[in-house]
C-alpha cells in the first residue's frame, strides 16, 4: 500500500469524487418542476432527466470498475470527472442556445451518467486499496458522509443557481469536476503495478467464483443499496412536486425544506461509518434496524397530513438509511482482493444508479394512481429487504483465504 504524505488531502480528494457524483442528480430535483414549464415537457419526460443519468451510469460501470482493476483507479477516475464536467457544459449550452433544447440536454444528461460511473464507485475500491482495517471502514463512513453532504448542499445549491437562470446548475458542473481532477491528481498516490494484467478469461473466471462462493449474500446487499436509493430519490420526487403544488414553497426555502432529510442521513452516516469498525454482528444488526426504522417511517406517513409532522416522521427513514448504506459499502468493499474489488464495488454502484434511475418515473406514476397506495409499496418493498437480510446474511467465524485482504475475516455465508 502506498504511503499517503498526506492523509487528510487524500481523504478529502477521494469524498470529493461521491460528492461531484450526487450533484449530478440531487442538485437538479429543486428545478424539475421549472424545468418542465420551460421546456414544455410531461411529468414522464422531466424524470428521465434524472433517469437517463442513472441508467448510463448503471450500463457503463461494470466496464469502468473492470478498467480501473486492469489498469489504475486514477486512470479511471479523471478522464471520467472531466467527461462528467463536459455533459454539464453541453447540457448548460443546449438550455441557452439550442433549438430543441430538451433532446440536447438529455444527450448532455447520458455524457454525465457515463462519467459518473468512474466516480463513486471507484472511489470506493480506491478506498480498499488505500486504507485497512478499522481505518478502511471509518474512511468509507466518511465516504458515504461525503455522498450525504453532496445530497444536502446540492438543493441549496441548485435553487441558489436557478435565482440565475434555470439552467445555471449545469454550469456549475465543469467547475466542480475541475476542483476534483485537481485534487485527486495531487493527492491521491496509488502504487505502480508490476505484475501484467491478467487477461480477460481469466479475470471473468476470477469474477464467477467470488460470485458462486458469496453470490447470495452479494445479491441482497446489492438489492439492499439499490432498494435505499429507489426510496430516497423516489421520496425527493414526490416532495419536490408537493412542495411547489401544495404549499407553494421554491427557491431557497424549498432547497433548504429538502435537505433535512438528507442532512439527517448525512449525520448518520458519518456516525455509523466512524463507529462499525469490523463489527460484523454489529453491522448486520445495524442494516436490519435501519431498514425496520424506513419500513415503519413510510407506514406512519399514510397517516400523516402536514408538512411539518410529515418531515418529522420521513427523518426516521432517513436515519435509517444513514445506519444502513455504511454498513453495505463496508461489507462490499471488503468481500474480495484487491485485483477484483473495482468490479464488485462498481457493480455495487451500477445496481444502486438503477435504484435512482427508476424512483422518479415509478413515484411518478405512484403518485398519480394513490398516495396511500404509494406509501404502502415503499414500506412493503423494505421490510421484504429486512427480511432477506436477516436469512441471508449468517456472521460466523471464518478463515480468510491467503490472498484476501478483505474485511470479512469473521463472515460466512448461509
Amino acid at each position: 500500500m502506498p504511503k499517503q504524505k498526506h492523509k487528510g488531502l487524500t481523504i478529502l480528494a477521494i469524498g470529493s469524487i461521491p460528492l461531484i457524483l450526487v450533484l449530478g442528480n440531487s442538485m437538479l430535483i429543486p428545478i424539475l418542476p421549472k424545468m418542465k414549464s420551460e421546456l414544455d415537457i410531461s411529468q414522464f419526460q422531466v424524470s428521465l432527466i434524472i433517469s437517463v443519468f442513472s441508467i448510463a451510469a448503471a450500463i457503463s460501470i461494470p466496464i469502468l470498475g473492470y478498467l480501473s482493476d486492469r489498469f489504475s483507479r486514477k486512470a479511471v477516475i479523471i478522464p471520467a470527472l472531466i467527461l462528467y464536467g463536459s455533459g454539464g457544459f453541453l447540457a448548460g449550452a443546449a438550455a441557452a442556445w439550442f433549438a430543441g433544447a430538451y433532446t440536447w440536454i438529455l444527450a448532455g444528461r447520458v455524457m454525465q451518467g457515463i462519467g459518473a460511473a468512474g466516480t463513486a464507485p471507484i472511489a470506493m475500491a480506491l478506498t480498499g486499496d488505500l486504507f485497512k482495517g478499522g481505518e478502511q471502514s471509518k474512511v468509507l463512513g466518511l465516504v458515504e458522509a461525503s455522498n450525504g453532504l453532496g445530497k444536502v448542499i446540492s438543493p441549496i445549491i441548485g435553487s441558489l443557481l436557478a435565482l440565475l437562470f434555470w439552467y445555471a446548475a449545469f454550469w456549475a458542473f465543469p467547475i466542480f469536476c475541475f476542483i476534483s481532477v485537481l485534487l485527486t491528481i495531487f493527492f491521491i498516490k496509488e502504487k505502480k503495478k508490476n505484475e501484467e494484467p491478467p487477461p480477460v478469461s481469466k479475470y471473468i473466471k476470477g469474477l464467477r467464483s467470488v460470485f458462486k462462493s458469496e453470490g447470495r449474500w452479494l445479491f441482497v446487499t446489492y438489492l439492499t443499496g439499490a432498494t435505499c436509493l429507489f426510496t430516497l430519490f423516489g421520496i425527493l420526487f414526490y416532495i419536490s412536486d408537493i412542495l411547489e403544488t401544495t404549499y407553494q414553497k421554491d427557491g431557497v426555502i424549498k432547497g433548504s425544506i429538502l435537505a433535512i432529510p438528507l442532512l439527517c442521513m448525512t449525520i448518520t452516516s458519518y456516525i455509523t461509518g466512524s463507529k462499525i469498525g469490523k463489527n460484523m454482528r454489529l453491522m448486520k444488526t445495524l442494516i436490519i434496524l435501519g431498514l425496520i426504522f424506513m419500513t415503519t417511517s413510510f407506514a406512519c406517513l399514510i397517516f400523516v397530513k402536514g408538512l411539518i409532522p410529515f418531515f418529522a416522521v420521513l427523518v426516521i427513514s432517513s436515519i435509517g438509511t444513514g445506519l444502513t448504506l455504511p454498513c453495505i459499502n463496508s461489507f462490499i468493499t471488503g468481500s474480495v482482493s484487491k485485483d477484483k474489488r473495482g468490479f464488485v464495488t462498481s457493480l455495487y454502484g451500477s445496481v444502486r444508479f438503477l435504484g435512482v434511475a427508476i424512483g422518479p418515473p415509478i413515484y411518478g406514476t405512484l403518485m398519480a394512481w394513490s398516495r396511500t397506495g404509494m406509501f404502502l409499496v415503499t414500506g412493503g418493498l423494505t421490510l421484504v429487504v429486512a427480511l432477506l437480510c436477516l436469512l441471508l446474511i449468517d456472521v460466523k467465524k471464518k478463515k480468510p483465504s491467503k490472498n484476501q485482504d478483505t474485511l470479512f475475516e469473521k463472515l460466512q455465508f448461509t
